[in-house]
């Protein structure tokens, strides 16, 4: 039977294959994030400012505040932000399926098991503002998951934090797990993603190897192609078919966001007003941060970042020590004690250039050096 706790269910939030909802009911998504927007405001020029600036103001705002137990606040100006990736959500009993995440978010009590948070990532903001990590979070990572009050519950899969507890819960399960505070939060669902692919007309991605995927039923061909919609969110929604599974998967989620903000980047979309302000209001429509990250802070962190061009950015996966399979969960994703121990240290310490010459393996290859 599964387990019950105070009206939450148990049973397949955070479960794999074995014993989870089919993989055509799952969204997982990529995390665009608040990061590109940020660039993009910065590189878009004073013409556009208050176009932009006013986007800002749509963001929706869920509060973060009365979470206990937090790590220390890290010293100096690095920023370490958490990105989540998230579907619409489905109706579950007494919650109906139309209210926003922002509205629920605010309910007396979080609707258990309607909202999916398949990608996680942490973004590391260097103090100077010259260097910008992006470093994902394998969704199978089994973690100690922790309530909207920052209370322990129990060990499951790290996705099935946000399914269960909300915006605070997995701040709180993070913040346990890497012992680093997260100064803010950015959600983003699959729509926004759709509608940013298109926007910037396309993302074009290399793929080394043609490959089946059962599960979405979609033979994918070797070489390069540009994809927008419905057809770049089953490309990084792939996993099945490549040899490693969701290892593999992140890779390319990562990949391709490196491509997207190269493109949002482009002069040809922070020059066209017309380009610029879709671009701007796919995302910012479909976006939700916290409430204590202020539009002007917002608007700061754009200008600071406005020197940052996609080659300083750098994308990696926390390291992953191996899988094993765990009764009523399935498969497993350990995180190395040691590596990633010093890779969470590094976030904390601003010191994550010195990680990536410890450890260069663990850097994202090319989109023409996975499998």
């Amino acid at each position: 039977m599964p387990r019950r706790d105070s009206g939450r269910r148990y049973d397949d939030a955070g479960k794999g294959r074995a014993g989870g909802l089919p993989f055509h009911r799952r969204h997982r998504k990529l995390v665009v994030g608040l990061l590109s927007a940020v660039l993009l405001v910065a590189g878009a020029g004073a013409s556009y400012a208050y176009l932009l600036n006013s986007k800002f103001g749509d963001i929706a705002k869920v509060k973060t505040t009365g979470l206990k137990d937090r790590p220390d606040p890290d010293q100096g100006k690095a920023l370490n932000i958490m990105l989540l990736g998230s579907d619409k959500g489905k109706a579950v009993p007494g919650v109906p399926a139309d209210t926003t995440l922002e509205q629920d978010a605010s309910a007396a009590e979080w609707p258990s098991g309607k909202y999916r948070s398949d990608t996680l990532m942490v973004v590391h903001i260097a103090a100077n503002r010259k260097k910008v990590y992006l470093v994902s979070i394998p969704r199978d990572t089994a973690a100690m998951l922790y309530d909207e009050t920052g209370a322990p519950t129990r060990e499951e899969k790290l996705n099935a934090a946000f399914s269960y507890y909300g915006p605070n819960g997995t701040i709180s399960t993070v913040e346990h797990l890497t012992d680093v505070r997260m100064r803010h939060m950015a959600i983003i669902d699959w729509a926004g993603f759709k509608d940013l692919s298109r926007a910037v007309g396309g993302v074009p991605v290399y793929i080394p190897r043609a490959f089946f995927d059962p599960s979405q039923k979609i033979q994918w061909n070797a070489g390069k192609q540009t994809l927008e919609g419905k057809k770049a969110l089953a490309y990084v929604r792939t996993r099945y078919g490549l040899p490693n599974g969701d290892f593999d998967r992140i890779a390319r989620q990562q990949n391709f966001l490196r491509a997207m903000m190269k493109k949002m980047l482009a002069k040809g979309t922070t020059r066209n007003p017309l380009k610029l302000t879709r671009t701007v209001s796919a995302l910012t429509q479909n976006l939700t941060v916290d409430a204590e990250w202020s539009s002007g802070d917002m608007r700061g962190l754009a200008l600071s970042l406005r020197g940052v061009e996609e080659k300083d950015v750098t994308f990696l996966t926390a390291p992953v020590a191996g899988t094993e399979t765990v009764s009523g969960l399935g498969s497993v994703a350990r995180l190395d004690p040691v590596k990633s121990k010093e890779l969470f240290q590094a976030m904390k310490n601003d010191t994550m250039g010195k990680y990536i010459k410890k450890y260069p393996d663990e850097v994202l290859k090319s989109d023409k050096e996975i499998s």
